[in-house]
């Protein structure tokens, strides 16, 4: 492939003023940028910083290659296969694989038909990213507080033989640098970037876009003196639109004639200009801004006509995430000839008709001179730069170089050094695969999954929640945790962690929550956790662990009384009143029921609001259980003694049951283990009895008799939703896709009957496939409502509930109520969400595709390449309304965005699911006996596109912007 010529001149805004501008004769300290660079523009330099000594494969090649190592630079071949590193045939600078740098992706070759098209063997490798949301580099062992210069190479050469041309975006720590697009199958970008590094390491992140797969081809990194390029500071970087050499021929100058290794591509139009030269050298003078190389400098154009000026300008390069970019330029200047004494050059320097220098410019002889701006020029589409000559100039103007930057912020902040160390030290203990890759908390969308992050003003965010259950872990419990001083929430759970519960755990001050069940831990439990927890401090969960607590008195709590115990005294005094008035209020209601132990089923037809009782949910002095209350002795008999177990929860254990009618009931059993405070019980036993409609579970009645404790409801023949989407039916057969949403429709009506038709509305909690249970006739039904919480209304959804644990199940829980542990009846419509997705896909909340996935996170990756295929349930063969199946994919995708306000009402979803089943049943022929929702409440513009996936799905994760490369170099006119 011919060399192209590399036009180093990019958009800038135009315009700047005197006061602006600087003209600088200083040495420059090393200059990073970020830069677009066509492949044949330049050739790759590559180097090892003194941290990649222990990649050497031998002592003996550490030796050899001592003089191509320089101090501070790490040149990276992305894909390069084993541990050998080797010299660049270009640079002579040594160069590793890039094994030591990540610990994801993998490894591919570009095809053979464009390694010849490369000038470097650097290039003959990618490593792609397939996986995951974020994928990262990190180059460690760094000076905090130092400029560096970053550069990335993206060449696809059709690595993967699809063809299919990627745009993702790219990250320099947590700020947003660019957005990689490649044009053609043998096209290329090269990205170079100037940034104060924060912290003792940086790191470069691909980020899926849903726009194809992310990959790199190199990665190289440089010390700068914090000296050169003043524009830079640690709320801003540079990013390098085009840096040119004006000279002739193809070979750029770069390393060691540029001990910065910066690529300076050459460019001359023969036809507009003449070059000057000299083969002296070109002094930089101390504390120089920009230390441009002697060779660049050494080289000039001027016109061809001595009475022209010089004419090139450049076109603003947006980008989606950037509409407006910013421009800064640095022009360089030496005098190359020796003038004789009545002899003038000088001239002016106009951007856009503006002056860039407060006045004539008049280069000093092999002295380096350099003219720059300050702060960005105003936005232009097109910045034309005229060079002039001065009216008592006698000789033509010149140029020696020319450098334009874009700016990029990069305010935002890191997460507290301290967490970062600790979750790093856990991550590497326990090889965590949940693709931890980058900033743990930041940017906010992108932040660790199980991971909480508490973000504030001017201050680094903090790890406040940690959720790695069903992880896989090994070993015993990592002293690494008690390092995340503001965490709240610890879920270990369901691992196989080893040994003995740290002390050290119990001193985390913020420490609400800690789950530990299902693991294999041994000893007892720490007596500081043990008096937090009796103190109501911790909520302590530590079941399913065989050889945890042995021995009956190591795990109770220490001797003494609580210094809360004058707090709990009082509520038990209040409750055996309260308790004595409700028992007197249910004996009176039985005499005035004639003593009847007859019980009738409430109507499965829904109860306006305006029947249902008020009250508090949780005061038992507000409790109306007009429901039967049964006896013990009734249950062991209704139940055969508890002959046959349908399943277990949070409350108890289940039994098939019968009335003596013959009525096939449900009995749900408080287990011994369970909460025994009675108040929940009868706080819940008064929700059931206030609440009827068709698309919730009936109680029937509940027995508090003595210590037994237990709920009667209708019984549902065909067990949860979660057993038929996953086949457990009893004809054995897959659900249809019909089937499929009426039971999604019925779901949805019965949480919106919770949501608005109840009063005062209620939120569930724990809205999952295995509360939604099934009749004979396959109608769905919302089952267990021992997590709902009351709560008042006052401004739609915003009011929540306030508690001190997280409830829920994991893969249903809503990020947001996780975080701020506030539920709202969002938090039910990003549950049901998850629900919409396992009816879709017949896949559980959490996938093992080899590493625990959310099945939200994997439907959104495939929906955004449009992918409906790859997704949908296979079993069903293809028999479907495709255009249904997309509406609800999209329903499911909005339900489980990640802010709340942007989730639509349970009202929306259903009438959306109307449509979703009215599409289904055109398609069969069953339209006229379609059920279609007539409420009102529903937003009109809150409408769903079926077109529109790929959207959606970028809504979730980035927006696409567009490489600002140049194609073309400076124009003379």
């Amino acid at each position: 492939m011919a060399a192209k010529p590399w036009l180093l001149l990019v958009s800038l805004a135009a315009g700047a003023t005197a006061g602006v501008l600087r003209q600088a004769h200083a040495q420059p300290d090393s200059i990073g940028i970020l830069i677009n660079i066509s492949i044949n523009d330049f050739t790759t330099f590559s180097d090892a910083s003194t941290r990649i000594g222990g990649m050497i494969h031998s002592m003996h090649m550490c030796v050899v290659h001592l003089s191509m190592v320089i101090a501070g630079f790490i040149s990276i071949d992305c894909g390069l296969p084993g541990t050998a590193g080797y010299v660049d045939s270009t640079t002579k600078l040594w160069t590793v694989p890039d094994a030591g740098f990540t610990d994801t992706g993998s490894n591919h070759n570009i095809s053979a038909e464009y390694t010849t098209q490369v000038p470097s063997q650097r290039y003959h490798n990618v490593r792609s990213f397939p996986d995951g949301a974020r994928n990262c580099y990190t180059l460690s062992s760094l000076v905090a507080g130092l400029k560096y210069l970053v550069r990335t190479a993206f060449i696809y050469g059709n690595y993967d033989g699809l063809g299919l041309l990627p745009i993702f975006d790219l990250y320099i720590g947590v700020n947003f640098w660019g957005t990689v697009n490649v044009s053609s199958l043998d096209g290329y970008v090269v990205m170079e970037a100037i940034v104060v590094v924060p912290d003792d390491f940086v790191q470069v992140c691909m980020v899926n876009t849903g726009t194809g797969t992310p990959f790199i081809s190199l990665l190289d990194l440089r010390p700068l003196k914090n000296l050169l390029y003043p524009q830079v500071n640690a709320m801003q970087g540079l990013v390098l639109l085009g840096r040119t050499n004006f000279a002739p021929g193809t070979e750029g100058v770069r390393y060691p004639d540029d001990p910065h290794d910066r690529v300076w591509a050459p460019w001359i139009d023969a036809a507009a200009f003449d070059v000057i030269s000299t083969t002296n050298k070109v002094l930089n003078i101390d504390n120089d801004l920009f230390d441009a190389p002697s060779k660049v400098m050494q080289t000039a154009i001027t016109p061809l006509n001595a009475t022209k000026p010089i004419y090139f300008y450049w076109d603003s390069k947006p980008q989606l995430r950037d509409p407006t970019p910013q421009y800064v330029a640095v022009m360089y200047f030496s005098e190359l000839q020796l003038l004789p004494n009545n002899s003038v050059r000088e001239f002016y320097v106009n951007v856009n008709g503006e002056l860039f220098s407060p006045g004539g410019i008049t280069p000093d002889y092999l002295r380096s001179n350099a003219v720059y701006s300050e702060v960005p020029f105003p936005a232009s589409a097109r910045y034309n730069v005229t060079i002039s000559a001065t009216a008592n100039s006698t000789l033509p103007p010149f140029i020696n170089a020319f450098e334009v930057f874009s700016i990029i912020s990069t305010t935002n902040p890191t997460t507290d050094s301290q967490d970062v160390s600790a979750i790093a030290a856990i991550k590497a203990k326990y090889r965590v695969q949940k693709n931890w890759m980058g900033d743990p908390c930041g940017p906010k969308n992108l932040a660790w999954n199980g991971l909480t992050c508490s973000y504030g003003v001017s201050i680094p965010p903090k790890i406040i929640g940690v959720n790695i259950s069903f992880s896989g872990l090994n070993g015993d419990i990592s002293s690494s945790f008690a390092n995340l001083r503001a965490v709240r929430y610890l879920n270990l759970s369901h691992n196989n962690l080893t040994g003995s519960i740290p002390d050290i755990i119990s001193q985390l001050p913020s420490l609400t929550v800690l789950d530990l069940t299902g693991n294999q831990l041994s000893g007892s439990i720490p007596p500081g956790l043990l008096k937090r927890t009796q103190d109501g401090y911790l909520n302590l969960q530590y079941g399913n662990n065989p050889d945890l607590c042995t021995n009956a008195d190591s795990c109770k709590p220490p001797k003494g009384k609580s210094k809360h115990a004058i707090y709990i005294a009082v509520p038990v005094v209040l409750i055996v009143v309260i308790g004595l008035l409700v028992a007197l209020f249910f004996w009176f209601m039985r005499r005035r029921k004639k003593g009847s132990t007859t019980n009738t089923v409430k109507p499965e037809n829904e109860t306006p609001a305006s029947d249902v009782p008020r009250g508090d949910a949780h005061s038992p002095s507000s409790l109306q259980l007009e429901n039967r209350r049964f006896t013990y002795s009734e249950l062991v008999a209704i139940t055969n003694n508890f002959e046959r177990l349908l399943g277990q929860g949070g409350f108890g254990e289940v039994y098939s049951g019968s009335l003596p009618d013959g009525t096939r009931v449900a009995v749900k059993l408080r287990s011994q283990t369970s909460n025994p405070d009675d108040r929940q019980f009868l706080a819940e036993a008064q929700i059931l009895t206030r609440i009827h409609h068709k698309n919730l579970v009936s109680m029937i009645g509940y027995c508090k008799d003595e210590q037994h404790m237990a709920l009667v409801f209708e019984y549902m023949s065909e067990g949860t939703l979660h057993e038929q989407i996953v086949g457990n039916r009893s004809d054995g057969r897959c659900l249809t896709w019909r089937q499929r949403l009426r039971m999604a429709l019925d779901s949805a009506q019965g949480l919106e009957y919770l949501h608005k038709g109840c009063n005062p509305p209620l939120i569930h909690r724990d809205v999952k496939a295995t509360n939604i249970l099934l009749n004979e006739k396959l109608e769905a039904k919302i089952a267990d409502f021992g997590l709902s919480k009351a709560f008042g209304h006052v401004s739609g959804t915003q009011v929540g509930t306030n508690s001190l644990v997280v409830v829920g199940t994991f893969g249903y829980i809503d990020p947001e109520y996780y975080k701020t542990q506030t539920a709202t009846t969002k938090s039910d419509v990003y549950s049901f969400g998850v629900v919409l997705l396992e009816l879709v896909t017949g896949k559980p909340a959490i996938l093992h595709d080899p590493e625990p996935t959310n099945i939200t996170d994997w439907a959104r990756r495939r929906l955004a390449r449009g992918n409906i295929e790859g997704v949908v349930d296979a079993r069903m063969q293809g028999d479907y309304d495709v255009n249904s199946v997309w509406k609800v994919a999209e329903i499911a995708l909005k339900c489980t965005v990640q802010a709340s306000l942007e989730r639509p009402s349970m009202t929306d979803v259903v009438g959306k699911l109307q449509e979703c089943l009215q599409l289904e049943e055109l398609r069969t022929g069953d339209a006229a006996t379609g059920s279609f929702y007539t409420g009102t409440s529903r937003d009109p513009n809150s409408g769903y596109n079926a077109n529109s996936a790929a959207t959606t799905a970028s809504e979730m994760e980035h927006d696409i912007g567009w490489e600002s490369r140049m194609d073309t170099g400076p124009v003379a006119r």
